[in-house]
């Protein structure tokens, strides 16, 4: 992902989540960027551009052991 998609997905997770909210790149991959809570890694957000339609998903795994 381009530094200004960072820039926004990272300010609306922080204005509709928590201000704490990180997103950064993901070295060697274009079409996703890790998600973070302070240090705490969360999941990672995928691209999505097909038909012409860009989204995102947001993709986090919830351990059992975190429960």
């Amino acid at each position: 992902m381009k530094p200004e998609e960072i820039r926004k997905l990272e300010a609306y997770l922080k204005r509709n989540f928590n201000k704490d909210m990180i997103v950064k790149a993901r070295p060697r991959k274009d079409e996703s960027a890790e998600v973070y809570l302070a240090d705490e890694f969360l999941g990672v957000i995928f691209r999505d551009d097909e038909d012409g339609e860009l989204s995102y998903n947001f993709s986090m795994a919830i351990l059992d052991i975190d429960l």
